[in-house]
């Protein structure tokens, strides 16, 4: 669990039970001891930390098992206290982060808890709130945590490692500090999307073409049937909508229906994309960005069509084995995955800004994953059925094009782990650095009894 400069995951459900709190902060503080509520505890610049925020987080942590690294009745305010400073400075440098982007965040986050308790109503029962309560009490603390993060990166994007740097600090590494590097493997994958029939593409459309005329006839809204039928699930939970966006957030069929679209009151002609069929109403349109809603129906793929499309890829494998072309050049000609295709097949990690051919076994697709863990370098596996990023059920075949095992770094081989570590490092050490700085120049009040504490940043006790 992150200590430094954000909330944890592991906090955001106990943080969410307190969203709203603040604006009755300072009435809490201020009324006679035997009818407090509630506690102003410290004050970072103009903003207030509750007991209450406090307390929420300890208990949430407790109930999970966390460990906090020292006494969490005083690494918490810090924590909270911590963010307040960055958000602090996101404001001055006009740091901002995208409501998509939060709204994607909070739907991750609720589709997690919604896993964890079994369902959307025993997570309801939980919280005793809807979901659509849940959501609107995550949306500051997202908010709050996604620019703090943001605000984080700017303090240390313009740090730089030099090769020197990297083999001084390797140098003098103890030996049971040297980080271990799980197995990494290089896989290059040809696929083959099973055919839908035209009988199946005909029931989507004659749906979608029912949902349209039930919304002209005023029987029904637009966005109770994309929460009853849209098969998108970021947001069918909120009534089909998408958040101001801009063009090239969309797949380019759907953004060409989209932005032409004028009248809220019209349902769009039924649209294609990469991810299904869609029918698309405005919202509202915002200088370059657009508010939509949609509902999502994907064409359901026969046991059939799988069957076919495995046999063709086994048919395939066959003729690589043979010698009749490589892998490489059945990638290049055959696959229908246009992310590997121009690249001789090989899949692409990406992690951050940055694009390798090397993957843990946990960063892999499931699917694949299960397959390349007992294969040997250069072989072909039998053909598989897998869901792709998209939602699409795809066939597969890959090739371990290379593995290498779990071992200790090494400056010769592992070069880049070890340049990541001390960039890592160097980061740290800017931002407590900042954050030290920081405090000396904002103004703090802490109430005394947490003046006893070790906290990890000097200069809170003025």
């Amino acid at each position: 669990m992150k200590l430094k400069g954000n909330l944890c995951f592991a906090t955001l459900l106990a943080c969410a039970s307190m969203a709203g709190v603040d604006s009755a902060a300072q009435t809490a503080a201020d009324s006679s001891a035997h009818n407090v509520v509630d506690e102003v505890i410290w004050v970072v610049g103009d903003e207030p930390i509750l007991k209450s925020e406090v307390e929420a987080m300890r208990m949430q942590a407790a109930q999970e098992g966390t460990r906090w690294n020292g006494d969490p009745d005083c690494v918490i305010p810090e924590q909270l206290a911590v963010q307040k400073l960055f958000l602090h400075q996101a404001a001055i440098d006009s740091v901002e982060v995208t409501e998509a982007d939060v709204q994607g965040q909070v739907d991750n986050y609720v589709e997690y808890w919604i896993q964890q308790a079994g369902s959307r109503e025993k997570l309801e029962e939980y919280k005793k709130q809807s979901i659509s309560q849940i959501r609107n009490e995550l949306h500051d603390i997202v908010h709050d945590q996604m620019t703090t993060q943001k605000m984080r990166e700017k303090l240390v994007e313009n740090i730089k490692v030099t090769p020197g740097e990297v083999r001084r600090y390797f140098k003098d590494m103890p030996q049971d500090s040297i980080p271990f590097v799980p197995t990494e493997v290089e896989v290059q994958i040809i696929t083959q999307t099973p055919r839908i029939e035209q009988e199946e593409i005909n029931r989507v459309k004659d749906e979608l073409r029912s949902f349209t005329d039930r919304i002209n006839k005023g029987e029904t809204s637009f966005s109770t049937l994309a929460r009853l039928y849209s098969e998108d699930p970021g947001s069918a939970r909120s009534g089909g909508e998408i958040d101001y966006a801009g063009r090239t957030t969309f797949d380019p069929a759907f953004a060409n229906v989209a932005f032409n679209l004028t009248d809220p009151k019209k349902v769009s002609k039924i649209v294609e994309s990469e991810f299904g069929f869609h029918i698309i109403q405005l919202i509202d349109k915002r200088g370059d960005k657009i508010k939509v809603r949609h509902i999502l129906l994907k064409p359901r793929i026969s046991d059939k069509a799988v069957s076919s499309s495995l046999a063709r890829l086994d048919s395939i494998r066959t003729d690589i084995t043979k010698g009749l072309f490589t892998f490489e050049e059945g990638a290049t000609v055959i696959s229908d995955d246009k992310d590997t295709r121009n690249n001789h097949g090989l899949m692409s990690n990406i992690m951050g800004s940055a694009r390798t051919s090397k993957f843990r076994m946990q960063d892999l697709p499931p699917e694949v994953a299960k397959v390349v863990d007992t294969m040997k370098v250069g072989e072909i596996s039998a053909p598989f059925s897998m869901i792709n990023d998209r939602g699409k059920t795809v066939c597969a075949i890959v090739k371990l094009k290379n593995r290498v095992d779990g071992h200790k770094a090494t400056i010769t081989e592992d070069f880049q782990v070890m340049k990541d570590l001390v960039l890592g490092k160097r980061r740290e050490e800017k931002l407590h650095e900042w954050v030290v700085d920081k405090i000396k120049t904002t103004y703090v009040r802490i109430n005394d009894r947490y003046k006893d504490c070790k906290f990890e940043y000097q200069g809170w006790i003025k």
